[in-house]
Order: C-alpha cells, then sequence, then structure tokens
C-alpha cells in the first residue's frame, strides 16, 4: 500500500503519466487487434492450401474466386492424374456488387460446390445450428457466422441472395478464418445466379449447368501439393495451378511485413509513455531526497532503495496497461459491433495481445524507473539529509 500512496502522492502528475501509457496500450491493442485479425484469416489460409491446387483459367493468373470461367468437365480429367485423390469444382460471387463498400480480408461472397470434398475425412465445416448441405438441396444456404447479423439469419428462416429466397439449413460454427463470410448454397444455385451476372454474350454461349470458376485438386496422402500443381499444370491445357507454396509467397510474406508497420507505430506511442515515466520518477526521487537520506542514516540498503522506486515506476505501467487493455478492448467490440451490419468484424484481441500489451508496459515500466531508482540508491545520507 505504501508503494500505491507514492505513486499517487501527486495525483495530476500520476495521472498525466499513467495517461501517456494508457495511450500506447491503447494503440497497441487496437492496431494489434486489426493485425490479429487479419494473421487468422492468412493462417486459415494456409491451413486450407496446405494440401490443395488450385486450378483456374490459364489466363486469370490467380487462384481467387472471381476468376474467368471454366468448365466442371475438367474434374474428371484432373482427378486421372496421379497423385490426386479427389477434384471439387466450385463458383462463387460476391455477395453484394456495391462499388462503394469497403471491406478487408475476403469480402462476403455467395458459393456453391458441388460437396464431393465431404468424402475426405475431417473436410466437413463444423455446423453450429441446424445441418449441413446435401447433394439434393435446392434452394437452401448455410450461412457463416459473420453473417448472420447481417442477413438477420436464423434455422428455418430466409434470406435473399441477389433478388432469390433461400431457406437457412445451418449456420456455420465460428472459425475466425475466410468461411466466416461466405453463405454456402447448392452448386445449381450458385451457377445459375453466377451465370446471370455474366455479360449477355457471354450468357448465350456458356451452359450455368457447367460453369465453375476454380477446381480444388485434393492431394493424396505423401504427395506433394507444389509437386502436384506442376504435375497438373503440364497434363491439363489451358489452366492455370496454383499450390501452397504461391500462397506462403502472395500472402503471407506481405502480412509480415504489414505486422511489423502496425505494431512499429503502436510501440513507438507506447516507448514515448515510457519517458514520461522516467520523467516522473526522476522528479520523485528529486522531491523525496531528504527522506530517502532518512531511510538510509536509519539502516535502509542500496537495494531496498532500488526496489522501491522500481516497484513504483512498476505500478504505473501495469495501471496503464489495464487501463489501455480496457479502453481498446472496448473500441474494438464497438467498432466490431458498428461492422456487424456489413460484416466488417476487422478486431480480434486474443489472449496473446491481451497479456502481452500488459505484460509489455509493466516491462516498460520496470525500464523506464531503473535509472531513477539506481539514483536514488547511490545517494549519500548526509548529503541527502541537507538537501533542502
Amino acid at each position: 500500500m505504501g508503494v500505491v500512496r507514492n505513486v499517487f502522492k501527486r495525483k495530476m502528475r500520476a495521472f498525466l503519466t499513467i495517461f501517456g501509457i494508457t495511450i500506447g496500450v491503447f494503440a497497441l491493442v487496437v492496431m494489434g487487434g486489426l493485425a490479429e485479425k487479419l494473421n487468422l484469416l492468412v493462417d486459415g489460409g494456409v491451413d486450407y492450401y496446405k494440401d490443395k491446387v488450385l486450378i483456374t483459367e490459364g489466363g486469370s493468373g490467380a487462384a481467387v474466386l472471381g476468376s474467368s470461367p471454366i468448365t466442371t468437365d475438367l474434374v474428371a480429367e484432373i482427378e486421372a492424374i496421379e497423385g490426386v485423390e479427389l477434384a471439387s469444382a466450385e463458383v462463387g460471387m460476391v455477395l453484394d456488387d456495391d462499388p462503394t463498400a469497403v471491406t478487408f480480408g475476403i469480402p462476403p461472397m455467395i458459393v456453391g460446390d458441388d460437396l464431393r470434398w465431404l468424402e475426405i475425412p475431417d473436410a466437413a465445416l463444423r455446423i453450429a445450428d441446424g445441418r449441413e448441405l446435401t447433394v439434393d438441396d435446392s434452394g437452401v444456404a448455410v450461412v457463416g457466422a459473420d453473417l448472420v447479423a447481417m442477413l438477420d439469419a436464423e434455422v428455418g428462416g430466409t434470406i435473399e441472395l441477389r433478388g432469390e429466397t433461400f431457406e437457412v439449413v445451418g449456420i456455420a460454427e465460428k472459425t475466425l478464418a475466410g468461411t466466416d463470410t461466405l453463405v454456402r448454397v447448392p452448386m445449381a444455385d450458385a451457377q445459375r445466379l453466377f451465370h446471370a451476372t455474366l455479360p449477355a454474350a457471354l450468357q448465350d454461349v456458356l451452359e450455368p449447368e457447367t460453369l465453375a470458376l476454380q477446381i480444388v485438386a485434393y492431394a493424396a496422402d505423401g504427395v506433394d501439393a507444389d509437386e502436384l500443381a506442376t504435375e497438373i499444370a503440364a497434363s491439363v491445357e489451358g489452366i492455370s495451378a496454383t499450390g501452397p507454396e504461391a500462397f506462403q509467397a502472395q500472402v503471407v510474406d506481405s502480412m509480415a511485413m504489414f505486422n511489423t508497420i502496425i505494431f512499429g507505430v503502436a510501440l513507438v506511442s507506447l516507448l514515448v509513455g515510457g519517458l514520461s515515466v522516467i520523467n516522473t520518477m526522476t522528479m520523485a526521487v528529486a522531491e523525496r531526497t531528504r527522506e530517502i537520506g532518512v531511510r538510509k542514516a536509519i539502516g535502509a540498503t542500496s537495494g531496498a532503495i532500488m526496489r522501491q522506486f522500481v516497484a513504483e515506476s512498476a505500478v504505473i505501467g501495469v495501471t496503464g496497461g489495464l487501463l489501455g487493455l480496457g479502453l481498446g478492448w472496448l473500441t474494438t467490440l464497438a467498432l466490431n459491433s458498428a461492422g456487424d451490419a456489413s460484416a466488417t468484424a476487422l478486431f480480434e484481441v486474443t489472449t496473446r495481445l491481451a497479456l502481452g500489451s500488459v505484460g509489455f508496459a509493466l516491462v516498460l515500466g520496470v525500464l523506464a524507473g531503473l535509472y531513477p531508482a539506481w539514483h536514488a540508491a547511490r545517494l549519500d545520507p548526509v548529503r541527502a539529509l541537507r538537501y533542502e
């Protein structure tokens, strides 16, 4: 209690110093929460792509939904290649074509596939409420966790997708990955919806029943997915095959640079708060010089003096850290809540971010107090008693 009492002896100065740490931790939590959410999306992508090859039309140059259409007839040809356990066709489109919509990460999408991947053990997505799609379904949908509020979806109810009404048969379990922003519908429904988005010239020459935007080839056990991608590209004309290594190069490396920038900016804010701790503790030593002299005269060791001032700076650090964490967490909750209507939950305050933020504030407070504490411990008791 004596340590806390000494910290708040000068209430305004203590408040301003703690506020400096609070602002730094607040910036670290909010900006770190953004980085954590994007990292979770990337980690989900890495986990998804690790044993798969994505096949798209050869001129698209990228294995993502939204490429040029290909045909589902390629599924059988791809499955005939040695090393391919199974191939599954997919088609998808953005949920809303609004050009003014701004989003980070994967935008809300409507996706349909042939569900052949359900034959692979542990490949199915977890359903929080309701059931999974089946190959016999029509006019139904499974809604991703982040789209429930946006679409006002509930099992047994209906939602409207691009002018058509679908019955909700399932709500997907939250994964903190890209699947949270998908509405999954039967393949035939997705093909029909996508066909309607094409220019009239393409609609005349493309059959909805054979449309696909990508084919996902699952590598057999023991087969390297990147080597399989090379084999598929060489065996099938007019396609582009992308393995997990390409995803790593395109996305993961970019995220590393983004994380460095995000956390660098936040840490600068926190270090500025650390300078205020040094200033406050230096002033505290000067104001309490006679007190230090009295304590030394009655037997207090230099170590005890040093521990006292380090403890006070640690209290400042951890108090500012806890306040900054609370303020940052509430801010991310408010921002995520505001984004629920458009499925843009951009922040995720993870346990490691929360503990790391407070822990860093504590360490910063201790380090900032070391020099003032060392200076106090070295004071000559006789000179300290004479100090005015």
